[in-house]
């Protein structure tokens, strides 16, 4: 007896999704990011620049050169602050545009795939509704150990990062500083001070090293690699409440219409 595809990853379409997001990834970097890879010159430069503004305004009989030197050492501190400021909004912006096109990109294929055997709107809408622990439970429940992946937790922080980004304080980030705190920066690490403590930082310290967002952008090339090639019914078990509630909708619905 034929076992029945329900899902299946094209490989040609597997391919153009990653190459995708590759091609993503290294426009941001080059159109975006890498506008900030020398910051530290330019805040010296800021710094020059505002000495010599104000050096028309220096008068020896008044003034005492050092503190006109202070100022522009102030000055070349707080323009590398705002542009570092800036520098990681700009790569947190590419974090969340890299992960809302993988969630949106992975919930039209399974929609798509259960379009094949299912027809009706609701179970469709609710895979688009659905947060991401419950499209998680999905995936396990036909036959995929998701979870269990080692991409699983780094697509679970970049999520939760990029949750926190938009929205600021709320459960995201009470669930990030419990399970991944490493993308909340310790403004005084290593000084032994009490507010040190994870508990004290908030959304204001939310940071992505360029080494985390390659981390991320990996954990998508793994996902998309993984996907099986066929998932076969044999292999689901009971579905989520949510989703069979839906395809039940859907085909009440469906009945009821073929009456009439």
């Amino acid at each position: 007896m034929s076992d029945y595809v329900l899902f299946q990853m094209w490989g040609p379409f597997r391919q153009s999704l990653i190459a995708g997001h590759l091609f993503y990834v290294e426009q941001a970097r080059k159109r975006l990011l890498s506008q900030f890879e020398d910051i530290e010159v330019e805040a010296d430069k800021a710094a020059e620049d505002w000495l010599q503004r104000s050096s028309g305004r220096f008068d020896p009989d008044r003034h005492d050169p050092g503190d006109f030197y202070e100022a522009a050492n102030d000055a070349g501190i707080e323009f590398y602050t705002l542009l570092s400021d800036m520098r990681d909004q700009t790569r947190l912006s590419v974090v969340a545009g890299m992960f809302h096109e993988w969630d949106k990109q992975l919930r039209d294929w399974l929609v798509r795939e259960i379009q094949h055997w299912h027809h009706g709107d609701t179970a469709a809408l609710k895979v688009w509704s659905a947060d991401f622990v419950q499209i998680a439970e999905f995936l396990e429940s036909i036959g995929w150990p998701f979870r269990s992946a080692d991409y699983f937790q780094i697509l679970d922080s970049c999520r939760l990062v990029v949750n926190v980004y938009k929205h600021g304080k709320g459960k995201s980030l009470e669930d990030l500083k419990q399970k991944y705190p490493e993308y909340l920066d310790d403004p005084f690490a290593g000084s032994g001070a009490p507010f040190s403590s994870v508990e004290y930082r908030d959304h204001t310290h939310l940071r992505v090293s360029d080494e985390q967002f390659q981390a991320f952008s990996d954990a998508i090339v793994a996902f998309w690699q993984a996907v099986p090639e066929n998932i076969f019914e044999s292999k689901v078990n009971e579905v989520p409440d949510w989703f069979g509630k839906a395809i039940l909708k859907d085909r009440t619905g469906h009945k009821q219409a073929s009456k009439q």
